[in-house]
């Protein structure tokens, strides 16, 4: 199949994806083994994901501008950007030390993903099942303490197949955030993570790269960001009714048929 048909379609899949509790990366890694695709440095599977981070600045883009822009008289709103920021900064630390290993080691791993996304399955539909008291209703409401947790829960997912979305909203819920408020959180504290390692990895890759993989990037970019927008516009109302039992299942049949193919030698 054409690569550029390919880098369109993995695009398409890591906008519908990354918002899931269901491993975008893990998704994106499986479908370009069994397809045959190869990027330099793996850098493809990390940089689309800014067509994601720009969706959820297209839908939230307003509501942001007016809490940076109230800061200097909100103590809320500077509470929200603390809390943000304090849950992104493990994934900083931990990401850049092991940066090198999660690229060539888990990333070139496929039987790992297929596992960690039937076990990231279950762990999903025991918490969807869980009675949990809620605490905390609104998600630029957490305090920072928790936001913390938050981010040192997320750094779970530098395992691909784990799912940054996945980890944060359940590692959210069992702290006492609401199903709709951990969606919530989890897509602003998206924004500098998933900024940071496009950063960092296009940067690590930044004399690997061809025109050829910027043209695929592209591609991919576009796809993601059109998916992404749709996805988010849609999960908060899903989840509120419905929780995440859809998605814990649907991990375990994506992992369970990628472990079965992959024992038969594709």
């Amino acid at each position: 199949m054409n690569d550029t048909i390919v880098a369109g379609i993995l695009g398409l899949l890591e906008g519908l994806t990354e918002f899931l509790p269901v491993s975008s990366t893990g998704h994106i890694l499986l479908a370009g083994h069994f397809l045959g695709f190869h990027s330099t440095g793996k850098a493809f599977e990390v940089v689309i994901q800014l067509g994601a981070i720009l969706a959820i600045l297209w839908v939230y883009g307003a509501r942001l501008i007016h809490v940076f822009a109230s800061a200097p008289q909100d103590p809320a709103a500077r509470r929200f950007i603390t809390a943000v920021l304090v849950a992104f900064l493990p994934a900083v630390v931990i990401g850049v030390l092991a940066h090198d290993f999660i690229k060539t080691v888990l990333f070139e791993t496929p039987k790992l993903i297929a596992i960690m996304l039937i076990v990231g399955g279950v762990i999903l539909l025991f918490v969807d099942h869980m009675k949990l008291k809620v605490k905390y209703d609104d998600a630029m409401g957490l305090p920072v303490a928790t936001a913390l947790k938050i981010g040192f829960i997320q750094c779970l997912a530098m395992i691909p197949g784990v799912s940054r979305s996945g980890s944060t909203i359940v590692g959210a819920m069992l702290l006492g955030v609401s199903k709709r408020a951990a969606a919530e959180f989890s897509f602003f504290l998206s924004i500098p993570t998933m900024t940071g390692a496009f950063a960092y990895d296009l940067y690590k890759n930044r004399d690997a790269l061809s025109s050829d993989d910027l043209g695929l990037i592209v591609v991919g970019f576009i796809a993601a960001f059109i998916a992404a927008v749709a996805v988010v516009h849609w999960l908060l109302g899903y989840v509120s009714r419905h929780g995440y039992a859809l998605f814990g299942w649907w991990r375990i049949i994506v992992g369970t048929v990628a472990l079965i193919a992959l024992m038969l030698g594709h």
